[in-house]
């Protein structure tokens, strides 16, 4: 089973496209399904699970949540997380206290890096993502992956789609599985297997883009 483990719909405020658009993109690209990890909300959750029915694809209900030591992602989740500014460790329980599974993003990239030490709460996640599509410095991926390796953390990889033609660029894997309560223990019990290209480097600078023009429709 292959799905992208880290993308974000326009219900994030720096990415433009509905749930079902980035759903229908990683069909295209001939994946099982995506996580829906929108920042800091959930609101996108009802629409990517009818859009998910519709074209029978999977949906892990996700949030990526920006702590004070840097970005976590949440996925299988239940509820909402409001855990942005709130310290790393309690956002990291609060997922694992519903069921969740707990990985850092892109932990070693410039600007979006991990700030604290990772080996503080390595004890308490369930993986890092080693390889990040749209973020360009495969030296910051490089590096993930050796810390995975050495720590023996379970590996994910994601696109971190904003644009849903960035969906797939990257994606994580579990064998042998046929639903998500498997893909799940299979991500807990270690089993993933990552892969990946890097999407062209205009696709960075899609959050960016996507501010200029949120803001323009909002005001």
């Amino acid at each position: 089973m292959k799905i992208d483990l880290h993308t974000h719909s326009y219900y994030s405020y720096d990415a433009l496209c509905s749930p079902r658009k980035m759903l229908k993109a990683a069909q295209v690209k001939g994946l099982d399904g995506i996580a829906i990890t929108d920042h800091d909300t959930t609101k996108g959750w009802d629409d990517a699970i009818k859009a998910a029915k519709g074209l029978n694809m999977l949906i892990v209900l996700g949030e990526e949540i920006k702590t004070k030591q840097g970005d976590v992602l949440g996925l299988f989740l239940t509820k909402e997380i409001k855990g942005k500014g709130e310290d790393a460790v309690k956002v990291i329980k609060e997922i694992k206290e519903q069921g969740g599974v707990a990985i850092i993003p892109h932990p070693f990239h410039y600007g979006q890096r991990f700030k604290e030490d990772l080996n503080k709460c390595k004890d308490l996640i369930d993986g890092i993502e080693v390889f990040n599509a749209r973020l360009p410095f495969g030296g910051a991926d490089k590096k993930a992956l050796a810390y995975a390796q050495e720590n023996n953390l379970t590996m994910t990889a994601g696109s971190d789609a904003h644009f849903y033609a960035g969906v797939g660029y990257a994606y994580t894997i579990v064998d042998g599985v046929s639903n998500l309560d498997e893909f799940k223990k299979g991500i807990l019990a270690g089993q993933t297997k990552t892969k990946g290209s890097k999407a062209p480097l205009l696709y960075a600078a899609i959050p960016a883009l996507a501010k200029i023009k949120n803001c323009f429709i909002k005001n």
